[in-house]
């Protein structure tokens, strides 16, 4: 985990060093219900990034097939 402040806004990063997200999935992995897991519900990013708009936050990911994965949230 890694945090800073640029001007008015506060990041923070957290990045795994798992097996990635291929290119043609990223697009789908905010969507509800969608899940690539095993038994996996597909509702935690779908309802993470809506929370973080509400005051006027983000959330972003980085990362593409065999790299890690950064998940990149703006306050």
């Amino acid at each position: 985990m890694h945090a800073y402040v640029s001007g008015e806004q506060v990041y923070m990063e957290a990045s795994d060093n798992g097996k990635g997200i291929p290119d043609e999935l990223m697009d789908q992995i905010f969507i509800p219900f969608f899940t690539t897991r095993k038994g996996g519900s597909g509702i935690g990013l779908s309802l993470a990034r809506p929370v973080m708009q509400i005051p006027n936050g983000s959330l972003r990911v980085s990362s593409g097939e065999g790299e890690e994965i950064t998940f990149i949230l703006t306050f």
